[in-house]
């Protein structure tokens, strides 16, 4: 099993924190693009629980 997964199952901060900022970079990006509708229509939701995930995760230990 990997570093990563292994810390995303331990409750690491380091791997959730990566998932948190991947996740809103996500949401921006389906912000941004102007091809799919339904992409536009759930970037807000992405960025949200991007940022919500990522303050819940911040409390989480080294």
């Amino acid at each position: 099993m990997s570093k990563f997964f292994s810390g995303l199952l331990g409750l690491r901060r380091g791997p959730w924190e990566m998932l948190a900022t991947i996740l809103i970079a996500l949401g921006v990006f389906m912000l941004m693009q102007p091809f799919a509708l339904v992409a536009y229509t759930y970037s807000f939701i992405v960025t949200l629980v991007g940022t919500v995930m990522f303050i819940i995760v911040s409390h989480f230990r080294e």
